[in-house]
């Protein structure tokens, strides 16, 4: 009988990878889809960043939980993810926000810098959502991280040159989001080429909705950035993070009504959906909340890779 060959495509493109921490770190440097192992071979494993807040003070109770007394404090809390093997910790300077303390940037770099030293992890590092604090609070992290290869969240269209700025003074990298739109995140790309930011110093966020709001959209959003790179669009070939912790600003999610199962089981399973379908859409770094949906993850990526 004739083997049948399998209709393996031949791409001409490849993603582009970062270097983070001291340099033992690198995201991204596919070149094929997803887990198809019989295009590429080499397939870079997705690399999973624990979610740490400063300040969760309206935080869900049943993620505490699984963290302990380890929540109270961002450090402990990072070291605590490092112990059940993330790669990167996302950090969220939620105290800089005026309404939940107004913290100073020098006290946010400080943080950043306390839990970069405890971990030795790369930092993937957040603001409070307000522009200006956070342009202010960047430059202030930027600095003070300097030498550890982190990335600085977020920039967009028309808010990017203060963090690109701080960014590149210091080495780090920069995340560019875009909402669910194929050029944008190709706008953004550009814009930070433009500006002086090095195609291997940028990262991209494409928005990942969650399962229950608009997931198979982002997955469809995704999945054509990746064709598009693959295909060789140059200003797509970035490494890609998706934002799993969104799951649980679903209410479904983590309701708490006895009819619809155990909460902590359904929340795990609701936040690993969301990061499954962003893995096998091209996620090259995935944000997680939660270690009980980090451990499925990670067992997802074993049994899709072919095995540990």
């Amino acid at each position: 009988m004739a083997k049948v060959p399998l209709p393996k495509e031949k791409w001409s493109g490849n993603i582009g990878s970062v270097s983070l921490g001291d340099g033992g770190v690198r995201a991204g440097g596919g070149k094929g889809m997803p887990f198809l192992s019989f295009e590429d071979r080499s397939y870079p494993r997705a690399l999973i960043a624990g979610e740490v807040m400063d300040d969760v003070s309206d935080f869900p109770q049943i993620v505490l939980d699984q963290f302990g007394e380890a929540a109270s404090d961002p450090v402990s809390w990072a070291e605590e993810w490092k112990a059940r093997g993330a790669d990167l910790i996302c950090l969220r300077l939620l105290s800089t926000d005026p309404d939940r303390g107004d913290a100073s940037p020098e006290d946010a770099a400080r943080t950043a810098r306390e839990v970069a030293d405890a971990t030795g992890l790369p930092l993937i590092v957040y603001g409070c959502g307000i522009a200006d604090k956070d342009a202010d609070t960047m430059e202030a992290v930027s600095a003070s991280l300097a030498g550890h290869r982190s990335i600085l969240a977020y920039v967009e269209e028309d808010s990017y040159k203060r963090i690109s700025a701080a960014a590149m003074a210091n080495k780090h990298s920069v995340l560019a989001f875009s909402n669910l739109d194929i050029n944008l995140a190709k706008q953004m790309n550009i814009l930070l080429s433009d500006f002086g930011v090095d195609r291997s110093d940028m990262v991209m966020d494409p928005l990942m909705a969650p399962l229950g709001m608009g997931m198979e959209y982002s997955y469809s959003v995704n999945e054509r950035i990746m064709l598009a790179a693959l295909s060789g669009d140059r200003m797509l070939q970035v490494p890609m993070v998706c934002d799993a912790s969104q799951a649980w600003q679903v209410r479904d999610c983590s309701d708490d009504d006895p009819s619809l199962g155990d909460v902590a089981e359904r929340a795990a399973w609701w936040e690993f959906t969301t990061a499954l379908a962003a893995l096998l859409s091209g996620a090259d770094i995935l944000i997680l909340r939660g270690h009980d949906a980090m451990a499925l993850v990670k067992e997802a990526i074993d049994d899709l890779g072919g095995g540990a």
